[in-house]
């Protein structure tokens, strides 16, 4: 088994919890190129994967894959898999955005450690809650919002996360649920109308977005 890391912090500048560099020495240290297509969506599995270095998207895709709509971008720290633990379907896909390293831990492993860290089950099942909640507002944000509604929520998490990451048109639009060619118009708009401007490759607002559009 390969030697523990050292203390990882995460995307947010959070360290892990003990607990879970604890699972990360008893798991298989591997590493993905970028492109890697670690979970397919429907699949069965038991394995969690506990991201090192790297950044991953989930993501689920229509039939022929025309359109796609994205979860979550994950980095160091996050780990992703969680879901399919019960021993169900894997609920979405996952792909490498960049070479990824990750501690690779199978249930049985999981079920021993939380045998022995107890408090690890608790840090799980908050894990779990925390994206129960993000997949509600989504779903609530598809239903009961426009395109330009969304988008803004999306500039607003961005901005006030203090995000360096400058999406792409079409990463946008996977997350919105809507077309590149939508996301694009909406974007030359805003940005027309003196609400936003392109600093550093990233998106910076300039003036507070419209709540209507």
């Amino acid at each position: 088994m390969s030697p523990a890391p050292e203390p990882v912090v995460g995307a947010a500048g959070a360290a892990m919890s003990d607990a879970l560099q604890a699972l990360v020495g008893r798991g298989e240290i591997r590493r993905y190129r970028k492109g890697t297509l670690l979970i397919q969506e429907g699949d069965t599995g038991d394995t969690l994967y506990v991201i090192l270095e790297g950044r991953m998207r989930a993501f689920s895709s229509s039939g022929h894959g025309e359109r796609e709509i994205t979860y979550g971008v994950y980095g160091p720290g996050e780990y992703l898999g969680e879901l399919s633990l019960d021993g169900g379907p894997r609920s979405a896909s996952v792909i490498t955005l960049e070479p990824c390293t990750c501690a690779v831990v199978t249930r049985r492993t999981l079920e021993q450690f939380i045998a022995g860290r107890p408090e690890f089950a608790f840090e799980l099942l908050a894990k779990v809650i925390r994206r129960a909640r993000v997949a509600t507002l989504n779903a609530r944000q598809l239903a009961l919002e426009d395109v330009y509604g969304r988008l803004r929520a999306l500039l607003l998490a961005l901005n006030e996360a203090g995000s360096t990451e400058r999406l792409t048109h079409q990463e946008m639009a996977h997350r919105l649920g809507c077309s590149r060619e939508m996301v694009s118009r909406l974007m030359k708009d805003l940005e027309r109308g003196g609400y936003l401007q392109v600093q550093d490759h990233r998106f910076v607002l300039t003036r507070p977005l419209p709540q209507r559009w």
